[in-house]
């Protein structure tokens, strides 16, 4: 960064916000970069159709007169299994889009934090993965994220945080857990996979931990390079399913569904393969941002009561 953020989220110029572009402003996980930012920065949305990834001369046109000294990538061709369908668009926003942004980043002088995914993985492992386990993807939208990390990396670019998650829901978006509360209000009964483990993530917890990754929500900043982040523990989608639907018929939500049944991936077919196994290790980044990482029961039950009480706040924006 230019002019490095004190631990209250300003730069060093007396008085002066430090600026931080957000791109992809729509999206679930903006959102909750949003609802966790620390005060005394400016922050700048940027989306499609003004903001595209694939449009290196116009992100230029749109950040260089504002000259913003952190950008925080959370935009993403996101649906798996179109990405099977649509690989040329897969591999222009997810592949080559995050290079773009980080040459620009470098011209700029600013730090990039870069959202990636556990598809990046075979899901062969038997244990958690750890940051510098070998990728493997098996799906389009896993090699399209690969590319865009390594673009990052090739970029010449050294003041770079790439944060792997895995399993998002929150607010503001297509979720799981929102796929799950509809279908157990509508359905008796839900086929769910229950072959495939891995960890799902909180977009309220996963915003907070890039906030103090940075330095500017406690502590000082880490250093640059590859990060995992999920929620602690793990589960199977079926694990996952059932945990919703336990918790939302206790919170007394309209719930239908009296049988949820396991499938393995063979019943389930879908154009995209998944990891059967995709894990994340979360030492490094426990280590070097300082922070706890609550259990995925915990911050589930938090984010269904939040979902469930009337008098939650609504989005506050950007």
């Amino acid at each position: 960064m230019r002019e490095a953020p004190d631990g209250n989220g300003r730069s060093d110029r007396a008085g002066s916000p430090l600026r931080v572009a957000l791109i992809g402003a729509g999206g679930m996980l903006a959102q909750a970069v949003c609802l966790t930012a620390p005060e005394g920065i400016e922050l700048l949305p940027f989306d499609l159709p003004a903001f595209d990834l694939t449009d290196p001369v116009g992100m230029a046109a749109a950040l260089e007169p504002l000259r913003p000294q952190l950008l925080i990538n959370c935009a993403a061709f996101t649906r798996v299994d179109a990405c099977e369908s649509e690989v040329e668009r897969a591999f222009a926003v997810n592949g080559a889009g995050p290079g773009h942004l980080a040459a620009l980043a470098q011209r700029l002088g600013a730090t990039l934090v870069h959202l990636s995914t556990d598809f990046v993985f075979s899901g062969a492992a038997h244990r958690p993965y750890r940051e510098e386990d070998a990728p493997g993807p098996l799906s389009v939208y896993g090699r399209s994220k690969l590319q865009g990390e390594q673009a990052v990396v090739a970029s010449g670019l050294r003041q770079y945080y790439i944060v792997r998650t895995s399993w998002l829901y929150g607010p503001g978006g297509a979720n799981f857990v929102e796929t799950i509360a509809r279908l157990a209000a509508e359905r008796e009964e839900l086929g769910i996979v229950a072959d495939q483990q891995g960890t799902p993530t909180f977009s309220l917890d996963l915003a907070a931990a890039l906030w103090r990754l940075v330095g500017l929500s406690g502590g000082a900043a880490a250093p640059f390079g590859l990060y995992h982040y999920s929620n602690a523990g793990c589960c199977s989608w079926y694990d996952f399913a059932c945990a919703i639907v336990e918790q939302l018929r206790a919170l007394g939500a309209p719930v239908q569904a009296r049988q949820i049944r396991p499938l393995r991936t063979a019943e389930y077919p879908v154009p995209a393969r998944r990891p059967a196994y995709s894990v994340l290790a979360k030492d490094k980044i426990c280590h070097h941002a300082g922070i706890h990482i609550p259990d995925w029961r915990t911050s589930l039950t938090a984010y269904l009561r939040q979902r469930h009480d009337a008098a939650a706040q609504p989005s506050r924006g950007c």
